[in-house]
């Protein structure tokens, strides 16, 4: 062709073959992330046929870390960050200072300088952003306890990693030589102002400038440039400061999320989000698997297992510990050890910059590479069996609040969603005293439904869990009111699975929705564009007559 076309490979390379590749995860029951993390693989330099570029797929894969961020800032409220502040804080940084040693400690034996080995240590003390999210999010923890603790954890070590990035090359730079103590004192100094000013900034000006475009944008009706809107802001801050306040592009994501989710915008800029934020990071993970070399596996296995061991099993055991030592559950410490056992983008920008100041050898890149991939592909397994673990503990993932009844398990009518639709049927239905029981995955609305008299549960309807949780199995009714047809699809056929004798009624916006929900087991199907027509015709024909 007569142009460039490296970015539109990259693109339909990556998401081919990890559809390809995640449909067959699937039909074996593994997770999606390992079907995900092969294709980039099969596409990446170090085996034969077509190679996407590398350089190109980094930075695709860094767009779903900022929009991943984002989306979680809409549902992580500031309160939330402070509430974690005295386990977050002093359990990140000593969690890790144990990795760095345990990484030291292995570096120093495979006969690398102190330096080396501490830069070594570091990038294997740091988790993945996307990993961790996906986790929680796969099993509704982002607003649990356990959650907002991983989370919390989380944005310390991203401080952590954005100190070190700036004191690295002062340390053993040109200018490290030249400037000495002094200049190393001076670059944390600069670098400690950046973070300072960023968060004055944020909560200063952009608390008050960002949800007034935001609301301005809603107003003018147009879906699409509210959407434009939203992209904008999270992209536009992110990369705003790492710009200008050299902090990372997903932090400045978060703060913009959470910022926005102070406002009434934030449900609908997380459902304008969601689609790009999922295909993103995808090539997260593309990008991942990319850079491994699996030839790694062959001549290195021993030092590979070793970086795997500290990895999974090391920093879980600080983890676990020093979470335990503050006082919380063994719920909460496997949680938030089995969040961290993996490393992720902050470790291929260390083991990046320590290789370009001649500080860290090349092998040890390729250790902490196969380490990220290894990692990742048996977190989504360590998670499974820590919920299985945790099953005899009472559920944090589900919040239930009853009125006048401490669980709904009585409710004879069941509510899923409490949108412009939900929330109608909800007053409706409490208006006459009759029980409910509403599944709402949004504060906001969860907090409406409680307001109005509704016991609810705060968790994803798509879960079977919830919904048993929901009392499903002796309800007569089930309203499934989100505008997804995706999702309440899952939702009918799980549903019909727990209770043959529920009268399930749904909502749809195509004729094709309609076949589906009836297909998979709903009695009734309300289609709003067929209502709206019927009413209005009945109307005309009235004054007919």
């Amino acid at each position: 062709m007569p142009h460039d076309t490296s970015l539109i490979g990259t693109i339909v390379a990556g998401l081919g073959v990890a559809f390809l590749m995640g449909a067959l995860a699937h039909r074996l029951r593994i997770s999606p992330i390992a079907g995900y993390l092969l294709a980039g693989v099969m596409v990446g330099p170090f085996t034969p046929g077509f190679v996407a570029d590398t350089g190109l797929a980094l930075q695709l894969a860094e767009i779903g870390v900022i929009l991943l961020m984002f989306g979680v800032g809409l549902h992580f409220s500031l309160k939330d960050l402070l509430s974690v502040r005295k386990i977050a804080v002093p359990g990140a940084i000593a969690q890790i200072a144990v990795a760095t040693a345990l990484g030291m400690m292995l570096g120093l034996w495979l006969g690398w300088s102190i330096e080396g080995s501490a830069v070594f240590g570091l990038a294997l003390s740091v988790a993945s952003t996307v990993v961790l999210l996906r986790a929680l999010q796969a099993r509704d923890m982002v607003e649990t306890e356990k959650g907002r603790i991983a989370v919390g954890w989380l944005i310390v070590e991203d401080l952590v990693m954005v100190l070190a990035l700036v004191l690295l090359p002062a340390m053993f730079g040109d200018r490290g030589d030249e400037g000495g103590s002094a200049g190393l004192i001076q670059s944390a100094a600069i670098v400690l102002l950046k973070v300072v000013g960023f968060g004055a900034f944020m909560f200063v000006i952009a608390r008050r400038v960002l949800p007034w475009v935001l609301h301005w944008v809603a107003h003018s009706g147009s879906r699409e440039l509210f959407r434009l809107a939203v992209l904008a802001i999270a992209l536009g801050v992110a990369f705003g400061a790492a710009v200008i306040f050299d902090v990372s592009f997903a932090l400045g994501a978060f703060f913009a999320g959470m910022i926005l989710g102070e406002t009434q915008l934030s449900r609908r800029a997380a459902e304008e989000t969601l689609p790009l934020r999922d295909a993103f990071a995808v090539l997260f993970f593309v990008s991942v698997g990319m850079l491994f070399d699996p030839m790694v596996l062959v001549e290195q296995p021993g030092p590979v297992l070793a970086t795997v061991a500290i990895i999974v099993v090391g920093k879980s055991v600080a983890a676990y510990a020093l979470v335990r030592a503050f006082g919380h559950n063994s719920g909460t410490a496997l949680t938030v050890s089995v969040s961290l056992a993996q490393i992720g983008e902050f470790s291929f920008i260390l083991a990046g910059l320590g290789v370009g100041l001649k500080v860290l050898p090349e092998t040890g890149r390729d250790l902490i590479l196969a380490g990220s991939l290894l990692s990742i592909l048996f977190n989504p397994i360590l998670f499974s069996l820590a919920v299985k673990r945790m099953r005899s503990d009472e559920p944090e993932a589900v919040e239930t609040v009853g009125v006048d009844a401490p669980a709904p398990c009585n409710a004879g009518v069941v509510l899923i969603g409490y949108g412009r639709v939900g929330s109608h049927i909800g007053s409706l239905i409490c208006g006459r005293g009759e029980g409910l029981t509403v599944i709402e995955d949004q504060k906001d609305m969860a907090a409406a439904a409680r307001e109005a008299g509704a016991t609810v549960i705060v968790g994803d309807a798509t879960k079977e869990s919830i919904l048993r949780q929901s009392g499903l199995d002796t309800a007569s009714t089930l309203l499934i009111a989100i505008p997804e047809g995706v999702e309440a699809g899952a939702i009918v056929r799980r549903a019909r699975a727990i209770n043959p004798k529920l009268v399930i009624v749904a909502r749809a916006h195509s004729d094709e929705e309609v076949d589906d929900l009836v297909r998979r087991g709903a009695d009734h199907v309300v289609m709003a564009e067929r209502e709206t027509a019927s009413r209005m015709a009945e109307r005309a024909m009235l004054t007919l007559a």
